[in-house]
């Protein structure tokens, strides 16, 4: 569901002094401001923002940010001069569905005070909406089971706090880092990485009993269990040596092996990585040793298609840990903004690039 009310502008922390120079917009878009303004040319105008594609619509509220720290012009003593106040925004709410071509926000005033701005607010919507879209198709393959948001090493840690935002709103339910829960007022979640085994000499018992041992006792524990490629023994040992503290396992067998317990089983499926098998494996072993309380947690390689799968042939999965699956379909969101009318002679008069007319939308909110 979208937020009741938007993100403060205060929340995003964005760099005020070089959005208001250009430093990060297309060259482009500066030089349209300075001719513009050398030529005294104010034109009022009204731009429409859409995409091309059925989506989840975020970063509105980001780029509603970058249009009010950013709306304005320099004098010729350098100081800045605050626009916002003569703009008028309207646009939907991070979350919206939103259908192919429909206007997503719209912007009236003079084009020279936010020419600048649109390379900005552009690339936080097409992000934010990429991520909330592929978020929001990866909970409905999961049909209700949790999902986890683990992709922050797949890229630079400048866009964690955005990227967590938007897979939340687009559905799951926990994220790796406190930079991903920053904006929604969180903290991040995890289990145990294969170094910490390492530094335990490979135990992956003695590793999960520290952790528990030194973390926050509110923190779940959940035990990485195919160190040794054998799921289902680590997952037992675990555990009988942490009882009622363990809350659940994650596999994470790599996809150029194949799991101890499937060696006899091999001959009728993919056994590589963590499949179907290899789940319904390690649920029987713990409920056969008497742990069926204990969770199981899923990740490597996870996708919609594949988690979808996974739900298709009932595998007793309790949560799906994805990573780079949410950075997919690159160009797919990309958003486009056109000047579709001009102010003139008391009146808005249409003037728009071919095959690109007003499309109005009135679910759009004025924006105060």
């Amino acid at each position: 569901m979208p937020p009741s009310r938007r993100l403060a502008p205060e929340q995003f922390r964005l760099p005020v002094d070089e959005i208001r120079r250009g430093y990060y917009s297309d060259v482009y878009f500066n030089r349209a401001r300075a001719i513009l303004q050398a030529d005294k040319r104010a034109v009022r105008v009204r731009m429409q923002v859409f995409t091309r594609h059925d989506a989840v619509l975020c970063g509105i509220d980001e780029a509603i940010a970058i249009l009010r720290c950013g709306t304005g012009r320099f004098d010729d003593d350098g100081r800045w001069h605050d626009e916002w106040g003569q703009l008028e925004v309207s646009a939907l709410h991070d979350g919206d569905s939103i259908s192919a071509w429909e206007t997503a926000m719209t912007i009236e005033g003079d084009y020279a005070s936010f020419a600048h701005l649109e390379t900005l607010y552009l690339g936080v919507l097409a992000r934010r909406t990429r991520i909330a879209s592929n978020a929001r198709a990866i909970v409905a393959a999961a049909r209700g089971k949790d999902v986890l948001f683990f992709p922050a090493r797949y890229d630079s840690y400048c866009v964690q706090e955005g990227d967590g935002y938007a897979a939340r709103i687009g559905g799951v339910t926990g994220v790796s880092t406190d930079a991903n829960a920053a904006w929604y007022g969180e903290r991040g979640i995890g289990t145990i990485p294969h170094a910490l085994i390492a530094a335990y000499g490979g135990d992956t018992v003695t590793a999960t009993q520290k952790f528990a041992a030194y973390i926050d006792p509110a923190v779940r524990v959940i035990a990485l269990v195919d160190y040794d490629n054998d799921c289902v023994a680590t997952s037992i040992a675990c555990a009988r040596a942490l009882g009622s503290r363990l809350w659940g396992v994650r596999l994470d067998t790599s996809a150029t092996l194949v799991d101890r317990s499937l060696w006899s089983q091999m001959g009728s499926f993919d056994p590589t990585g963590v499949n179907v098998e290899l789940v319904r494996n390690v649920r029987r072993g713990l409920d056969d040793a008497g742990f069926p309380a204990v969770k199981i947690v899923v990740s490597g390689g996870f996708t919609a298609s594949k988690i979808a799968q996974f739900e298709a042939e009932q595998a007793p999965v309790d949560a799906y840990a994805v990573g780079s699956a949410f950075f997919g379909g690159a160009g797919l969101y990309d958003f486009t903004a056109d000047i579709v009318a001009i102010f003139e002679g008391g009146r808005w008069v249409a003037q728009h690039k071919v095959g690109r007319p007003e499309r109005h939308n009135p679910r759009l909110e004025r924006v105060e």
